[in-house]
């Protein structure tokens, strides 16, 4: 429609400004894109309030993956362009002049662009972190402890939107999302958020209805993707434009694609679940030890160095579905390793340290 090409070219605009005029910071913005990766909730954010508070580490991972689902849906039916295909393919500009956008191995995501994933899963997971941080100041009653409330208040907010305002200025700088993309993706995330600190169902949660939830996701996933194509509507159109237009091939990447988002985020429910009905997490984290600031800071340290090996295992991606399946199992062992593995490690460890002292 002429509104979107409008708010597409516009966004066209605000790209190359900031590619022109903010070269100088080109490092830091490609820093907060990563910062604003989704894959942090689990590997950096999820381990460390985990151990520190279990009902916002748990919080936390259902707000990520809801959120994520949510943001494919929202992909799917909008139908959202990216900037660094729209500009080769768009009719807006005469003589075929269509703009200049420079290209980084982050850009070529191959999903469709609104709204912003990064955005997204950014503003949700810092949401909940910020509220859970002031949660604990809000109970202060005395004169002085409210005035330190809300100078904390003003403070985590204040970083909350610097750090969602860098990562969608980020995201813009490097093509890969129009500036309405990630404004709707921030908003979106924060509706997410908000939602899950009325749904206190979540904490008792079995395991059963982790399982039911993961069916429903990706049943009604796939349901909707089916029932589009048999209409003749493909959700997958974006992947053949991002290999078409992306300036290295290598830059394309399957990790990005739609499916393994899905199959990334109900990997990590499901291996939440799992570890929060095993034994060896009512052992660890529900024994005496769980109280201690030193178990709490082993599990920490542990979980996190831990989830930086799983980096080094590397999914092969020769076939799609076994990618998928394989991704599945490497998510579910993330949150499995937080919850139970490495708290019931750190217990037995202390266990023995401390018979031995005796």
């Amino acid at each position: 429609s002429i509104k979107m090409d409008l708010l597409h070219s516009n966004g066209v605009l605000i790209i190359q400004h900031l590619q022109r005029d903010y070269r100088a910071y080109q490092d830091f913005l490609n820093f907060m894109s990563h910062v604003g990766d989704p894959r942090n909730i689990f590997s950096i954010y999820f381990p460390l309030w985990f151990q520190l508070n279990q009902v916002v580490g748990t919080k936390m991972i259902w707000v990520a993956v809801i959120g994520d689902w949510f943001n494919l849906i929202f992909k799917w039916i909008l139908f959202g362009h990216r900037p660094y295909w729209w500009v080769q393919e768009t009719m807006v500009y005469p003589n075929q002049s269509s703009p200049c956008l420079e290209q980084f191995p982050i850009t070529c995501e191959t999903g469709p662009g609104s709204p912003s994933g990064h955005a997204m899963g950014s503003s949700c997971v810092w949401y909940v972190m910020v509220t859970a941080a002031l949660s604990y100041t809000v109970r202060w009653k005395d004169k002085l402890a409210v005035t330190l409330h809300r100078l904390t208040w003003s403070f985590l907010w204040s970083i909350f939107w610097i750090i969602q305002i860098s990562v969608c200025i980020s995201r813009v700088f490097i093509a890969t999302h129009f500036p309405h993309q990630v404004i709707l993706g921030v908003f979106a995330g924060i509706l997410v958020a908000e939602a899950f600190e009325h749904t206190p169902a979540i904490q008792t949660a079995s395991l059963r209805m982790y399982i039911k939830t993961n069916l429903f996701l990706f049943i009604f996933a796939l349901g909707f993707y089916l029932s589009l194509k048999l209409l003749d509507i493909d959700l997958l159109w974006s992947v053949p434009k991002a290999k078409k237009w992306c300036a290295n091939p290598d830059w394309i990447n399957i990790d990005t694609t739609p499916f393994a988002g899905l199959v990334r985020n109900l990997g990590a429910l499901f291996g939440l679940g799992l570890g929060i009905n095993s034994e060896m997490f009512i052992t660890s984290c529900k024994g005496k030890n769980s109280c201690k600031i030193s178990f709490r800071i082993l599990c920490v340290v542990a979980s996190l160095a831990t989830l930086q090996l799983y980096n080094f295992v590397k999914i092969p991606t020769h076939s799609e579905y076994l990618f998928y399946i394989l991704s599945f199992c490497k998510s579910a062992a993330v949150p499995l390793t937080v919850v139970a593995l490495v708290p019931y490690c750190v217990h037995s460890l202390m266990r023995t340290t401390e018979k031995k002292l005796n």
